[in-house]
């Protein structure tokens, strides 16, 4: 059954989440740089979730089964990618009662030695024009209240120092954006991007947040007005803001 939150369990609820499922789309889904395959799918929804901290380091995941119902792919294909994070370091196989797969404490340092600046871009200018075009599509039909959660978000980043919370609100800000414009289908197809890249860029600074937060303001602002123009501009300073 879909919780409250959609397919993507609770992203906006704070703390650690022992057991909590890992979320993703029904089926793997093309993306630049060769798409997505199961395997894939299963690394990137991993990592979002570390990213969104729904589960942190030495947190269990889920049974293999569970996994693959929610991913909607094979039990086999589920239990291959997490021997393959377990072979590369991002997850730990403990044995016993109290095993199962956990998350690898050292999460960070193992991600650190993917890092891919180059695929990075790419889906990052991918991300851009998701984003623009949903918003351009969009611009003028969205009420006040529509954008109030967004809004909050914005709020909450201004109030904390927390370079790992900044981090959160940040992806969680876009997730949210593409199901406030696209609706859960595009939040799904969002989540393929943003996990991606949580595997291929660091976390970002915390100065690069706080300036990436004044454009979500002034994005949430034109899109109030009914702004397509300046809207579609917030966006494109968003982008920019990261690369100063």
């Amino acid at each position: 059954m879909v919780n409250a939150a959609g397919k993507f369990g609770p992203y906006n609820q704070p703390g650690p989440a022992r057991t909590t499922p890992v979320t993703g789309v029904g089926h793997a889904r093309a993306l630049p740089g060769g798409g997505q395959n199961g395997s894939d799918l299963v690394r990137s929804r991993i990592a979002l979730r570390v990213r969104l901290r729904s589960v942190r380091p030495g947190d269990r995941l889920p049974d293999t089964g569970v996994l693959a119902e929610e991913l909607g792919i094979s039990e086999i294909t589920v239990r291959r990618a997490l021997e393959g994070m377990c072979q590369d370091g991002l997850l730990d196989r403990r044995r016993g009662r109290a095993g199962g797969t956990f998350v690898a404490q050292d999460w960070d340092t193992v991600v650190a030695v993917m890092h891919d600046a180059e695929e990075a871009a790419s889906l990052d200018a991918f991300h851009l024009l998701l984003e623009c075009g949903l918003v351009a599509h969009s611009s003028g039909e969205i009420p006040a209240e529509r954008l109030a959660g967004l809004r909050a978000l914005v709020e909450e980043m201004e109030l904390t120092d927390d370079p790992a919370q900044l981090a959160e609100s940040e992806a969680r800000f876009h997730l949210d954006l593409a199901e406030t414009l696209g609706g859960g289908g595009m939040r799904e197809y969002a989540a393929d991007l943003l996990g991606r890249l949580c595997l291929l860029l660091p976390a970002p600074h915390p100065a690069v947040v706080r300036a990436q937060n004044h454009c979500h303001a002034e994005l949430l602002t034109e899109l109030g007005r009914g702004a397509t123009d300046p809207a579609v501009q917030a966006v494109k300073a968003h982008q920019r803001s990261r690369h100063r």
